[in-house]
C-alpha cells in the first residue's frame, strides 16, 4: 500500500506540473488569436500563476479543501497538515496524508504538498480562463486585486461545495470529475461579471457598443498554445483520478478521443456551413471544445461515449458562437463563453446521460448510477436534477460575488476599465 501511495503522489505531482503549464498556454492562446501586440497576455498569466501559489498557500487551499464549516467553506484556520501548518508541525506537512486523501474519504494517500500543488494549478488556470475577456480593457492593477479575492473565495466556494467530500453539493450527490463547472462553467460566470462591469463603464462613457478586439492570427503562437494545452490536459483530466491506476489510463483515452473527434466535427460542420477551409482557428477551437466537454465526465464514461460527446461538441460550439455574437456588450474573441462556459456546463449535464457505473466506480465515484442512455432510469433522472441544480447555484453565486467584488474594486480605483479609445 505504501508503494502505491508513493506512485500516486508521483503521478499527481507530474499532473500538477502539466496543469501549471496551461496557465501560461492560455496567454499563448490570446497572442495566437489576437496578435503579438497583446503580449501583455503573457505578463497577465505569469502574474496569475505566482499569485495563485502565494494566496492558495496562505489561505485559499484551506477555504477550498480543509474540512468545511457547515458544508459551505473550508475552515481557513485548519492547520493540521495544511501548508502553513509546517511552522507548527513540519513533519505533518512533509509526510502527512491530507485528511480527504485518507481511507475514510478518497483513499489515495496524497500528501498535503502533493494535493496543494495539484489544486493550486487548477485554481491558477481557472483564473487564466476568466482573464481572456479582460484583454486590454481592464486595468492590470484591478485584475490583480480581483485575483487575490478570486483565490480566497470566488473559485474556492464551488471547489468546497463540489470537490470537498464535506461540501454540501458533494454530499447531495453532485459530481464534476475534473471541472466542467468548478473550472469552466464558473470561469464563464466570473467572465460575464467582468464583461458586464466593463460594459457599464463603457456605456457611462458614452459608448453604444463594446469595442471588439479583432482576430489577428499568429499561427506559430496559436499552434504552440494548443500543443501546451493538449499536454496540460493530460494532467488535468487523468490526474483528477488522484491515483495512478487503470482508470487514469482510461481517462487519457477518453480525453484524447473527445478532443480529436470534436476537432473533426467542428471543422466538418463549419465547412458544411461556409463551403471553405475552416482553417487553423477552428481546428484549435475544436480540440479545445472536445477537451472541455469531456472534462466533467472523463472518469465516468467509456471511450465510445467520448467519441459521441466529441462529435456533439462541434455543432454545440458553432451554435454558441452564433448566439453569443448577438450581444454587442460582450467582447469575447477568444471564446470563453461558447467554448468553456457552454461546453463545460453541457458536459456536466451529460453526466446524467452517458455515465456508466463501472467506470464511475473505478474513478472513485461509486455513487453515480448508469446514465439515461445506459438504462439508468429514475436514478439517472434524479442525478440530472442534482447536476442542473448545482449548475444554477454555482453560476449565480459566482456571478454575483464576482460582480460585487468588481464593483468594490471599481469604487476604490475610479473604475476597472482602461482608456476606452485603446480598448480594441
Amino acid at each position: 500500500m505504501l508503494e502505491q501511495y508513493l506512485i500516486n503522489n508521483l503521478w499527481v505531482v507530474i499532473a500538477a506540473l502539466l496543469v501549471f503549464t496551461m496557465t501560461i498556454a492560455v496567454g499563448f492562446l490570446e497572442v495566437g488569436e489576437l496578435g503579438e501586440q497583446l503580449s501583455r497576455s503573457l505578463l497577465k498569466t505569469t502574474i496569475m500563476m505566482g499569485t495563485a501559489i502565494f494566496v492558495m498557500a496562505v489561505i485559499g487551499f484551506n477555504t477550498a479543501f480543509a474540512p468545511t464549516i457547515d458544508g459551505i467553506i473550508g475552515n481557513p484556520f485548519y492547520y493540521s497538515g495544511a501548508v502553513l501548518g509546517l511552522f507548527s508541525n513540519p513533519q505533518s506537512f512533509i509526510n502527512g496524508v491530507w485528511w480527504s486523501m485518507t481511507s475514510q474519504y478518497f483513499g489515495t494517500g496524497l500528501t498535503t504538498s502533493t494535493y496543494f500543488l495539484f489544486e493550486t494549478a487548477f485554481a491558477s488556470v481557472t483564473l487564466a480562463l476568466v482573464g481572456v475577456v479582460a484583454l486590454r480593457k481592464m486595468k492590470l492593477s484591478a485584475f490583480f486585486v480581483f485575483s487575490i479575492i478570486y483565490f480566497i473565495i470566488i473559485w474556492n466556494l464551488p471547489a468546497a461545495w463540489i470537490w470537498n467530500p464535506t461540501g454540501w453539493l458533494y454530499l447531495m450527490g453532485m459530481r464534476d470529475f475534473a471541472g466542467g463547472l468548478v473550472v469552466h462553467g464558473a470561469a464563464g460566470a466570473a467572465g460575464v461579471a467582468i464583461l458586464y462591469k466593463i460594459w457599464r463603464e463603457e456605456r457611462k462613457a458614452g459608448l453604444k457598443e463594446s469595442p471588439q478586439q479583432p482576430i489577428r492570427l499568429n499561427e506559430g503562437w496559436l499552434t504552440l498554445s494548443i500543443l501546451f494545452l493538449f499536454m496540460g490536459w493530460f494532467g488535468f483530466n487523468p490526474g483528477s483520478v488522484l491515483a495512478f491506476n487503470g482508470e487514469a489510463l482510461v481517462v487519457v483515452v477518453t480525453t484524447f478521443l473527445a478532443a480529436g473527434t470534436a476537432m473533426i466535427s467542428l471543422m466538418g460542420f463549419k465547412y458544411l456551413l461556409d463551403r471553405k477551409n475552416p482553417g487553423l482557428l477552428y481546428s484549435v477551437n475544436g480540440i479545445l471544445m472536445g477537451l472541455i466537454v469531456i472534462t466533467p465526465l472523463a472518469g465516468f464514461v467509456s471511450p465510445a461515449s467520448a467519441l459521441a460527446l466529441g462529435f456533439l461538441g462541434g455543432p454545440l460550439f458553432l451554435a454558441g458562437e452564433k448566439w453569443f455574437a448577438r450581444y454587442k456588450w460582450m467582447s469575447d474573441p477568444v471564446g470563453l463563453l461558447p467554448g468553456h462556459t457552454l461546453g463545460g456546463i453541457f458536459g456536466v449535464v451529460m453526466i446524467a446521460f452517458f455515465t456508466q457505473h463501472t467506470f464511475a466506480v473505478a474513478s472513485g465515484n461509486a455513487i453515480l448510477p448508469n446514465g439515461l442512455l445506459f438504462g439508468g432510469g429514475l436514478s439517472a433522472l434524479h442525478q440530472l436534477g442534482i447536476e442542473i441544480f448545482g449548475i444554477v447555484v454555482v453560476v449565480v453565486a459566482v456571478f454575483l460575488i464576482s460582480y460585487a467584488v468588481l464593483t468594490a474594486i471599481g469604487a476604490s480605483m475610479h473604475g476597472i476599465t482602461t482608456k476606452y479609445k485603446n480598448s480594441s
